[in-house]
């Protein structure tokens, strides 16, 4: 029977009134959502399988600065990480430049660390993308340093919609670095063989708890007096564990404050305050720490809100960012770098 009693028409309106705003499963309208909360505007809440349909309005032709600027980028660091891999191999700065071909032998470390870079980058595009958030390419960022390089980021152009989405988009990159760091790191650590360990000044590497195990898997353990010398392939991977440690610090808009904010809202900030105190403290054995403690201190304890702060985090989405925490603490090394 489809007839309705009492005065009222088609949809249940009461009769004379004008016909709503069609909503969708899924859409909450202006006013009240189903928990009694207020919406001063439309908010749409869809699962993350139409995702990619319904929130994707992203239709600007690729311009100078949206893709231009990014390849650039790209191409210097590339330039600059070859450089650095090639003075890692005995090569001096003024040979590369006279005889630009002595630049290949820095190829293998070059490859490797910006596909571990790029591979981190493109875990949040794409998990942004999958969001419909508005995010940039990476830019990679070329640096005359050991490793010519101090990384890539992405922006993010737009907000991003709830619990959910932040957590996918936080955790994607290090994952997805991790993939590529952990196979590289493995087959650098084949090419790579033992020496003796002089005592002659040099510099020396902080190894996680993850490059450890790995090392003992294809090493076994290091003799006594014995050093394992690295392959370019290897160090990119150990760079590889680096980046992701630094990335998930709990603290700021770093990877890890995303996590921390998904995971305990409110205290996100106090946490980061926290945290970049402790990283203070840290510079006493490496001074890089102060670096991270003044970025977080001064950049990074508020968090932008999320369009839907209501939005519960998922059962899995929790257990990605506990493991991220985990992650954290077998890529973390105390003095990354130190001289002897």
């Amino acid at each position: 029977m489809n007839e309705q009693a009492g005065n009222f028409g088609p949809g249940g309106r009461p009769l004379g009134e004008a016909p709503r705003e069609e909503q969708t499963p899924g859409e909450r309208v202006d006013g009240f959502g189903p928990e009694g909360e207020v919406f001063p505007h439309r908010v749409r809440v869809a699962t993350p399988a139409a995702a990619p349909f319904e929130r994707v309005t992203d239709t600007r032709v690729p311009s100078w600065r949206t893709v231009g600027i990014p390849a650039l980028m790209f191409v210097l660091t590339a330039v600059s990480t070859l450089l650095a891999g090639a003075l890692q191999r005995g090569v001096a700065p003024e040979a590369a430049f006279s005889h630009p071909a002595l630049l290949l032998t820095g190829l293998p470390f070059s490859l490797t660390l910006l596909l571990i870079l790029g591979a981190h980058e493109m875990g949040h595009y794409v998990a942004s993308r999958k969001w419909g958030v508005d995010a940039s390419l990476p830019y990679f960022l070329p640096a005359p340093s050991l490793l010519g390089t101090f990384g890539a980021v992405i922006r993010i152009r737009g907000g991003i919609l709830n619990r959910n989405a932040l957590m996918d988009v936080a955790v994607a990159g290090p994952l997805a670095g991790l993939a590529a760091a952990v196979p590289a790191l493995l087959v650098g650590l084949m090419m790579s063989r033992l020496a003796p360990g002089g005592s002659s000044p040099g510099i020396g590497l902080g190894t996680p708890l993850l490059f450890d195990g790995l090392a003992w898997l294809v090493h076994g353990p290091v003799p006594e007096g014995q050093t394992i010398l690295l392959h370019p392939v290897a160090f990119a991977g150990w760079c590889g564990l680096l980046v992701t440690s630094l990335n998930l610090i709990p603290a700021g808009q770093l990877d890890g404050g995303h996590v921390v904010y998904t995971l305990l809202g409110g205290w996100h900030a106090k946490i980061s305050v926290a945290i970049g105190l402790v990283l203070l403290v840290m510079g006493y054995w490496w001074p890089g720490w102060i670096f991270w403690s003044v970025m977080v201190l001064a950049l990074g304890r508020r968090h932008p809100p999320l369009m839907d702060e209501w939005e519960p985090l998922t059962r899995k989405r929790r257990f990605w960012g506990f493991a991220c925490m985990m992650l954290l603490v077998c890529t973390f090394t105390l003095t990354p770098i130190r001289l002897f």
